[in-house]
């Protein structure tokens, strides 16, 4: 099985919130402009958070838009990145990705999803131990692509794990090998249903308890709903 759980019904949610969806990848543009200028030949973030956007079929004057936006903006929005960790129902691991203009905001929205869904929202470094952040580069299979050819040419471009799946294939990198390898794939004509570096469960937790259960995809719900969050890692098998 893959590392990287059901990335059909990510994908299904991805679909039903393309336009929150939208609005976050805008602000991931923005911030990798404001860090590393305009230029996606020279800065890697840019490049990443582009591969994002076309995996989410964000139009292309939607992205340009954005990043001209960015590179003009001057004394406009300004986004902090923050990480927060925390437990859920029975203690599972969950990290939350944000980018916010308001972190007194986010924070105590993000501590309320957790503690009315029978979690705690921990410090800095309370969960993190549990995860590895990777690059995640995902491919729909069709009967256009050989599985064994696609297996060898990712591992070829420097890849340190291929899972092949019932509907896609999971090509699994380090993170300093990740832009190396999707491009060494994408100049080969794949194209990728996600691509981005994600924190992967070195260990996982399986619910038992239907009300656990229940409680711990309504915090994955909320936390993703919210406009500051941009993505949500946990150890829920």
């Amino acid at each position: 099985m893959g590392r990287i759980g059901n990335i059909e019904g990510r994908k299904t949610k991805q679909d039903a919130k393309r336009a929150g969806m939208f609005t976050k990848i805008s602000r991931a543009l923005s911030v990798a402009v404001k860090q590393g200028g305009p230029d996606p030949n020279y800065n890697a973030a840019l490049v990443s958070a582009i591969e994002k956007a076309k995996a989410a079929n964000m139009p292309n004057d939607n992205i340009d838009r954005a990043i001209k936006k960015a590179a003009g903006a001057g004394d406009g929005e300004n986004y902090t990145e923050m990480i927060y960790e925390g437990y859920g129902p029975s203690g599972v691991a969950v990290m939350v990705e944000c980018l916010s203009d308001n972190t007194n905001r986010t924070a105590g929205d993000i501590r309320s999803y957790f503690t009315k869904n029978g979690g705690n929202l921990g410090v800095s470094g309370s969960v993190n131990y549990l995860f590895e952040k990777l690059g995640v580069l995902v491919i729909e299979r069709t009967e256009n692509i050989d599985e064994d050819q696609l297996m060898m040419e990712a591992i070829e471009a420097g890849a340190d794990d291929f899972v092949a799946e019932d509907n896609h294939f999971e090509i699994i990198t380090a993170v300093e090998q990740f832009a190396l390898v999707r491009e060494n794939l994408k100049q080969l004509g794949y194209s990728f249903a996600i691509a981005e570096l994600q924190y992967l469960p070195t260990t996982t937790v399986t619910l038992t308890d239907p009300d656990d259960q229940k409680a711990m995809q309504r915090l994955i719900d909320q936390l993703e709903d919210h406009d500051d969050v941009q993505t949500v890692h946990h150890n829920w098998a």
